[in-house]
């Protein structure tokens, strides 16, 4: 049972196939992303991973452990604080800040920071639980 106050947290580092596989998925072929001379021009100074890429460790934080397998997102308001680059080392974390009582429904505060604890992202999401799915779960979120 989740309560106020629980969290957990997952690391990855961000590589250049990343960005590579992102834009397979989804076709965003924006230069700030692949061209070196172009991206070192901008104001970010350099090759920025999508935003995509970025919020998307909360989303694997949010299925595999907290509030775990069958969770799914019903509203996120994430702002984007700054660059994440290829190599950056990025940590997600979420925190239950409210839990209801008629719902599967959990409320988290949202977080992301690089290997410098500079915050790239931040904000909230409240995010529903399958119970069928949950039930089918031992407690480390794997099949029974």
């Amino acid at each position: 049972m989740l309560g106020l106050g629980d969290s957990a947290s997952r690391t990855r580092t961000v590589t250049r196939r990343d960005i590579e596989l992102f834009t397979e998925i989804t076709g965003d072929h924006n230069p700030i992303h692949f061209d070196e001379s172009l991206a070192r021009n901008s104001r970010f100074g350099g090759i920025v991973v999508q935003g995509g890429v970025t919020s998307g460790l909360l989303n694997a934080l949010v299925a595999e452990q907290l509030p775990g397998p069958g969770s799914v997102f019903l509203e996120v308001a994430w702002r984007f604080l700054a660059p994440v680059r290829p190599g950056d080392e990025i940590t997600a974390r979420a925190t239950v800040t409210a839990v209801r009582d008629d719902k599967p429904v959990t409320t988290l505060a949202t977080s992301i920071t690089n290997q410098d604890g500079t915050t790239v992202l931040d904000g909230t999401a409240v995010v529903w639980r399958d119970p069928a799915v949950a039930a089918a779960c031992d407690p480390d979120g794997v099949l029974s």
